[in-house]
């Protein structure tokens, strides 16, 4: 990996969503850290200080929204993009999440690898 290869963060509570997303995102060059769940996934933002995050919002033992607010009250975190990538697929949760919430963009599941690409390289700006 070169200095310049993004890092990016996915917390989700599902092992297999997690593989996923590091078998379409590593063909693009990007480096993926999964964390099972949003404990995991803070400390985990903590320790790698990626160049964006993939949040889940349906996770057991913290949920995303809760991990979302953690990280935007912290000033090592604040300035991290994040996707909300969630089954949550009612309009209300997007305009939640995008307007009042303000994530960088919103994804529902099932998507597909050109979709979560144009999402991160909207945001990175590529």
């Amino acid at each position: 990996m070169t200095d310049t290869t993004r890092k990016i963060v996915c917390i989700e509570d599902e092992r297999e969503m997690i593989d996923l997303v590091k078998l379409i995102l590593s063909r693009y060059g990007y480096e993926v850290i999964g964390a099972d769940g949003g404990r995991a996934g803070l400390e985990t933002i903590r320790t790698h200080k990626p160049d964006l995050v993939l949040l889940d919002l349906m996770m057991p033992d913290m949920d995303g929204w809760e991990v979302y607010q953690q990280m935007k009250a912290d000033e090592e975190m604040k300035e991290i993009p994040v996707v909300v990538v969630t089954a949550k697929a009612q309009s209300i949760d997007k305009v939640l999440g995008l307007h009042i919430a303000k994530v960088d963009d919103y994804i529902t599941k099932p998507f597909g690898p050109e979709q979560l690409r144009a999402s991160i390289e909207r945001i990175f700006g590529s």
